[in-house]
């Protein structure tokens, strides 16, 4: 399962973790994923998996609580 926003495309990020003696190792920072319930126009539902700042912003029409 892909680990990106279905709104706004947000996806996983890379860099390094670096020590005091600056050692670097790589590092990934993965999105606040939720999977959120979603009205469709026809009335159905489906489950989609958003980012919370998506979440907060209302990017996500009829998200039931």
């Amino acid at each position: 399962m892909a680990k990106r926003c279905e709104i706004c495309g947000k996806g996983p990020a890379s860099g390094n973790y670096v020590s005091h003696a600056h050692n670097k190792t790589r590092k990934r920072w993965l999105p606040n994923l939720q999977n959120v319930h979603v009205k469709k126009p026809n009335g159905n539902t489906q489950t989609v998996k958003v980012c919370t700042s998506c979440i907060r912003s209302n990017k996500v029409a009829g998200a039931l609580a």
